[in-house]
């Protein structure tokens, strides 16, 4: 009967199919959400074995053999003669999506959703008290599954590649190794400007008493005048900062205090804010199918990093919130807004990649690369991971961790199981740039509009250009589309040449 569907039927088939799943999905994430933010102490068990069945569910949903039936019945129609319409871009979508899936075995899907998990309970609790003993053969359950996941998805050139795929379709190490090596010798030229440079932030100010529920209502005052719809969404506090998209109407932020550094939380609710305007722009009529989901997680982080850094670190943000910054903490009443701004943009090497500067922090994500790069591929075993990583520190940053738990075990991603996701931050990065760039030729000065409070401008051509257009076009096309020009790094680079130059005081051609 399968076989007598029309085009069309099949195609309306193919649009419930991954509704429903997606809502299977949406319960996942929901599941996560509570897992890193709510869930008791002894209730991570019973959650490991929720993901297990999740995971089961979905992955029988996406290896049913009626999807390829279905896609083939709409693939040699004319629904999809012109490539940009939405019936195409979701066919051309759920094709690759049903593609990867059929290559990973059911128990291989479970064991990974189980362990993961394991593994990111187990690194939870070890990490404040950089107990890598006990994390590591949990993470070298992690290690061992993924690779046995790249060898099953299959791949031309590496095993990582199999893995970036999933989080920057159609990228590869080759691709991006000579790129991060390029932006790598240009962060080094302006690492170099600063730390010659006789001039120094008062870091101090950012490192007063700052209570944790003063920060609080400053960070939602601040992602709330950026765009945020807390009536979509909440925040909430976590041990590691991240946003969960559960569907439509719902895209939750957290962040981590620490009432001693006013940064941390700050910047990293903005960072989980940008994700979440993400998330909120999307076209909700096309939600459960490609068209309505995001591009890629670099173009993801380029919402992130855009609204944390080129936005909320600018000069022209904090002279339009600097007053309500001063208003809610009586220590930065005798701090100029000149003297706080230079502070809040320090550039100095630290151990945490999370809390480093713009200058610094592809510099994390560089070692990260190549590190989990050489696990996939086998050049490297888990064991040996923490001294590569400290080895990589001391050559990149001139530092050494003092112990894994702000060395090799202070990201959750690898106990997740994220391999390939640490290149996306400088994708991101790079995105960000570029885009900010056009849209700063195409509406005039934006730290002007900044300084008088004026975001919407930004939020409305992002949400035209990037958020409304789902999968449409993979990162890099999409780039090509918006900005007019292939993906280059010279975007960032002039970017921190000139800011840093300025509050440093050294040429801003490096």
């Amino acid at each position: 009967m399968r076989l007598l569907m029309t085009p069309k039927d099949a195609y309306h088939w193919l649009t419930e199919h991954s509704l429903e799943t997606a809502y299977l999905q949406s319960m996942g994430r929901l599941l996560g959400w509570d897992q890193r933010t709510h869930i008791p102490a002894k209730g991570h068990p019973h959650r490991h074995n929720q993901f297990a069945m999740l995971a089961k569910w979905i992955h029988v949903r996406g290896t049913d053999p009626r999807v390829g039936e279905a896609l083939a019945r709409v693939e040699a129609s004319d629904l999809i003669a012109d490539p940009m319409a939405v019936a195409a871009v979701n066919v051309r979508e759920w094709r690759r999506d049903y593609d990867r899936a059929v290559k990973i075995p059911q128990d291989l899907a479970v064991a990974l959703a189980k362990a993961t998990a394991e593994g990111e309970t187990v690194w939870e609790r070890t990490r404040p008290a950089s107990d890598w003993e006990t994390f590591k053969p949990f993470l070298a359950a992690v290690v061992a599954l993924k690779r046995e996941e790249a060898r099953a998805l299959g791949y031309a050139a590496e095993p990582y590649d199999a893995l970036l795929d999933d989080f920057e379709p159609g990228e590869t190490a080759a691709a991006l190794a000579p790129l991060l090596g390029e932006l790598r010798l240009s962060l080094l030229r302006v690492l170099a400007g600063v730390q010659g440079s006789g001039r120094r932030p008062r870091g101090e100010v950012v490192r007063r008493l700052f209570p944790v529920d003063a920060q609080d209502r400053l960070a939602r005052l601040a992602a709330q005048a950026v765009g945020y719809d807390f009536a979509a969404g909440r925040l909430d506090p976590t041990a590691h900062p991240f946003m969960e998209g559960i569907g439509p109407g719902d895209a939750r932020i957290t962040t981590r205090f620490d009432e001693h550094y006013f940064c941390q939380a700050f910047f990293g609710v903005l960072h989980e804010t940008g994700h979440a305007l993400y998330e909120q722009g999307l076209p909700e009529s096309h939600w459960g199918a490609p068209r309505g989901d995001t591009v890629s997680l670099g173009i993801h982080e380029s919402q992130s990093r855009l609204w944390e850094n080129l936005v909320g670190r600018s000069l022209g943000f904090w002279r339009f919130f600097y007053a309500k910054a001063q208003e809610t903490f009586a220590v930065l009443q005798d701090v100029p807004m000149e003297v706080f701004h230079f502070a809040v943009n320090e550039v100095k090497p630290s151990l945490i990649r999370t809390e480093a500067d713009e200058v610094t922090y592809n510099l994390h994500i560089l070692l990260r690369f190549e590190l989990e790069r050489a696990l996939m591929n086998g050049g490297l075993e888990v064991p040996d991971l923490p001294g590569a990583f400290n080895d990589k520190m001391s050559a990149y940053l001139g530092l050494t961790p003092p112990g894994p738990g702000q060395g090799v075990m202070q990201d959750v991603h690898w106990s997740a199981g994220l391999f390939g996701y640490f290149p996306t931050y400088t994708l991101g990065n790079l995105y960000a740039a570029q885009f900010y760039a056009r849209a700063e030729a195409e509406l005039g000065s934006l730290e002007e509009g900044f300084a008088r409070g004026d975001f919407a401008s930004l939020l409305i051509w992002l949400r035209d250009r990037i958020h409304s257009q789902g999968r449409r076009l993979w990162a890099r096309p999409l780039v090509r589309e918006v900005t007019g020009e292939e993906l280059t790094p010279r975007h960032l680079v002039r970017y921190l040449q000139r800011k840093f130059g300025a509050l440093y005081d050294f040429p801003a051609d490096g």
